[in-house]
């Protein structure tokens, strides 16, 4: 008999070059938690154990499989403690967050227990027939549920989506000890961690995004961007225009081609709205669009809009920020 509850989600968790959890696993196992009893799959350098179990309970899952592992090989370590965690939970439902290294794991553990891979999904549910997701798809256009008609659902959570939390808890932890993969992998030769020279939050996950575009007309002006999301404590957020004009580095682009975005609140400066923007964006909660076109497709979808011109109107807006923090 399972050592884990009946209602048991798998939850992957993503683990930082560092070795702590990134930021995104908390909103993962707060959606779990709404389907079921979560259970973390962590897999770190020996040595992490202790604290990365604490972290994980502080996020709020009951239940750790910890899996120590000196290889420098890319995801098939992953990929092969969640396999076998899965054999140990049944769960009814994997869920991993769309990060690159997790749609990565995803697609791979889908294809190898034969299980059906919903992606991108905004949140999770479950009624008399099991777990579904929810997918928001062409470009924001429509609301979908998807469910699977056998398996196990294995389901990318789209980062920043979800506001839910699970309560802290102390966790339970059980280690997982996986024989080592034989076959072909890809390795880490040398790592060595960059810098973080910004104060502002990565793009990818942040509540708050300001995004500018081709309507702020030079790099110089561009500034006025990164201004407003300084007084608001956001993200740089650029549409392909921008980036393709050289305001802006790639990093930052958002769109169907670039960073998909679920924030709190986003606020689009001289942004036209073209359907491949607003493809990585419209999931936002609150849209906040300022544009001197009256016509700009950025209106509509955008719970607030500002017709004027942004050299005008955003200093305004910044002096009244700073104004109310002082």
């Amino acid at each position: 008999m399972s050592q884990f509850p009946s209602d048991s989600i798998l939850v992957l968790a993503d683990v930082t070059p560092l070795g702590e959890l990134s930021s995104s696993v908390a909103a993962v196992i707060g959606e779990a938690s709404t389907i079921g009893t979560p259970v973390l799959v962590v897999v770190a350098q020996p040595g992490l154990a202790e604290r990365l179990s604490e972290a994980a309970g502080a996020a709020g899952a009951p239940h750790v499989l910890l899996y120590e592992q000196e290889s420098t090989a890319l995801t098939t370590p992953v990929l092969e403690a969640l396999v076998d965690a899965t054999e140990r939970v049944n769960p009814g439902a994997v869920l991993i967050s769309h990060s690159i290294e997790g749609k990565d794991v995803a697609g791979r553990f889908a294809a190898r227990t034969g299980n059906a891979l919903a992606v991108d999904v905004v949140a999770v549910g479950r009624d008399d027939e099991g777990v579904f997701a929810h997918h928001s798809v062409y470009g924001g256009s429509y609301e979908v549920d998807s469910a699977v008609t056998f398996g196990t659902p294995v389901i990318t959570q789209r980062q920043g989506a979800s506001e839910r939390r699970a309560a802290p808890t102390r966790a339970e932890v059980h280690m997982l000890d996986v024989p080592v993969s034989t076959g072909p992998q890809t390795t880490i030769e040398a790592f060595e961690p960059a810098e973080a020279t910004s104060s502002r939050p990565e793009l990818r996950g942040a509540s708050k995004v300001v995004a500018g575009g081709r309507g702020l007309g030079s790099a110089e002006n561009f500034r006025l961007v990164e201004q407003l999301a300084d007084a608001l404590g956001a993200a740089v957020g650029a549409s392909r225009a921008a980036v393709d004009a050289g305001y802006i580095g790639a990093s930052h682009q958002v769109g169907q081609t670039g960073v998909s975005v679920s924030p709190q609140l986003y606020v689009a400066m001289g942004i036209s709205g073209a359907i491949q923007h607003r493809a990585g964006m419209q999931t936002a909660k609150t849209i906040v669009a300022i544009n001197k076109d009256a016509d700009a497709p950025i209106f509509e979808v955008a719970d607030f809009g500002v017709v004027g011109d942004v050299f005008t109107i955003v200093p305004q807006l910044i002096s009244a920020l700073e104004a109310r923090d002082k």
